[in-house]
């Protein structure tokens, strides 16, 4: 219950950024250039694909792909929670599932394939060319999320668009796309953060 209620009032701050975006200009402060934020660490969410090798035991090695409950399954090893941790955290556990097992195993764990956990997702919504939901990636900027998501549409108002921060509490950023865009103005880029939502109004003129 209470988690379809951060859900609801997720959605209901996107909706109301939309509406009140659309109708004029944003009086939100300007989004920072540099995100504040600590040295990032990718943690594993459902949707990735692991590569596991157990030294000295090829046949307890492979790549696996992580569930949508976050969990995976290897030899030896059923139902274990790979989502929320980082590579060497999982390697770690796996170690230790198969102490039963082996002597001293020795585990490495490669992320192959970079979904990454709900959370931490770009989102992108409103009047984007291909609105669409990105893994994150360590000083990924707003231009990188624009190339993949191909741009905004004619009908955009590029200019009043928003950063939603989960990670700062939903609050909001005035963001330039029009002048990145169209204008090449490259001190309106400015860095994400894991969780961002970019919200794109329609322009009403």
């Amino acid at each position: 219950m209470k988690a379809k209620r951060l859900m609801f009032g997720f959605f209901g701050a996107v909706l109301v950024a939309l509406t009140v975006s659309g109708c004029a200009t944003n009086n939100y402060p300007a989004a920072p250039a540099v995100a504040a934020d600590a040295e990032y660490n990718y943690v594993i969410g459902p949707g990735d694909s692991v590569n596991i090798v157990v030294w000295r035991n090829p046949e307890l090695s492979m790549s696996v792909p992580v569930r949508p409950d976050g969990k995976i399954t290897t030899p030896l090893v059923e139902d274990l929670q790979a989502m929320g941790k980082d590579a060497s955290t999982l390697a770690r556990d796996i170690e230790k599932a198969l102490e039963k097992y082996i002597r001293e195993p020795v585990v490495t764990v490669i992320v192959t394939s970079f979904v990454g956990p709900y959370s931490e997702q770009i989102r992108v919504v409103g009047e984007a060319s291909e609105p669409k939901i990105l893994p994150y990636s360590q000083k990924m900027t707003l231009l990188d999320v624009m190339i993949a998501v191909g741009g905004i549409t004619d009908f955009a108002d590029g200019n009043s668009a928003t950063i939603l921060r989960t990670a700062e509490g939903n609050k909001q950023y005035s963001i330039r796309l029009s002048d990145l865009l169209k204008r090449g103005d490259v001190s309106a880029n400015v860095e994400m953060r894991p969780g961002d939502v970019l919200i794109i109004p329609q322009s009403w003129f």
